[in-house]
């Protein structure tokens, strides 16, 4: 069987991809950009441009399972046309990946796709599982309830669909770490806001690992993609000072200020969000990384 990865050049992505060839897996891949296909038999990569419903259905062949990354950072300015890029590129992907399986003859049982942990509202207090019905009353949480639905459809297929609701992935070369690892080089690293909005990690490896543990398992319903123990945002920013034998600036950047800067998209740094991973441990997935300390000084091992 082979799986179809869809953002599989991206940070999680690419995790996914390096685990899959270390079992022996064989991928198929769609890009938006012809210069990044490649043709060898254990990654084969296909166009497709989902904002123009343009897809190569040899994409399906011989594959069993969908793994959905796509969609544009929400990491850029808000403004009115990268709202609207930041939710069609999620939106646009699964429904032309919804078409072309109602159109065409495949052997896909299983679809694994990204959601993000900013749908659940902020809280520095309440605990969130997966199983709440409120969402955050944001652009994340509007976003983020799309996407979930817009996969949630693909079992109308006859499709088992896994929603990953992701945290903050933890890696050396791209997502949050790099942002707060640079000014903690130059002994100038602060916690951001209060410091106490809690912040939901989750190292990359055992990001990649816990999708392949889904699709493995055939399972379905919706899962949070965090370790099991949370940090408040100073403690984050003080354990990468720590593993980076670096010292703390203590002045807090103050939330009015960096409201100022990014405008709507503070949200990002200041919402806090406390989740829980207890139901994936329950399925049985084990983490790898469990305190931050130890995942940090595995990145920069």
């Amino acid at each position: 069987m082979r799986i179809l990865i869809t953002g599989a050049t991206g940070l999680v992505g690419s995790e996914i991809t390096r685990l899959l060839h270390e079992k022996g897996i064989n991928i198929n891949y769609l890009t938006t950009s012809r210069s990044k296909i490649e043709k060898s038999d254990n990654y084969k990569g296909f166009y497709w441009n989902p904002s123009k419903g343009e897809i190569d259905t040899k994409c399906l062949e011989g594959v069993g399972a969908i793994i959905n990354l796509a969609g544009a950072s929400v990491f850029q300015p808000w403004t009115a046309s990268n709202k609207k890029k930041i939710l069609n590129s999620r939106i646009d992907s699964l429904n032309l990946l919804y078409k072309t399986l109602e159109e065409n003859d495949h052997e896909v049982g299983q679809l694994a796709s990204a959601s993000a942990i900013g749908i659940y509202p902020s809280s520095t207090q309440k605990m969130h599982y997966e199983e709440e019905k409120e969402v955050a009353d944001n652009f994340l949480g509007e976003v983020s309830e799309k996407w979930e639905v817009a996969a949630q459809k693909f079992s109308n297929l006859g499709v088992r669909v896994a929603i990953v609701r992701i945290g903050i992935v933890l890696a050396r070369d791209g997502g949050a770490l790099p942002q707060i690892a640079r000014p903690v080089k130059y002994n100038v690293g602060t916690a951001l806001g209060s410091g106490k909005q809690w912040q939901s990690w989750i190292h990359v490896t055992d990001l990649a690992r816990l999708f392949l543990f889904l699709i493995s398992n055939g399972a379905k319903g919706v899962f949070n993609g965090v370790a099991p123990n949370p940090v408040t945002n100073e403690d984050l920013t003080r354990e990468v000072a720590a593993v980076l034998d670096k010292k703390i600036w203590l002045p807090k950047v103050p939330g009015f200020a960096l409201k100022l800067v990014m405008g709507e998209m503070s949200t990002v740094v200041l919402g806090s969000q406390l989740v829980s991973s207890k139901k994936v441990e329950e399925e049985g997935f084990n983490f790898q990384f469990i305190n931050l300390r130890q995942a940090i000084r595995d990145i920069y091992k």
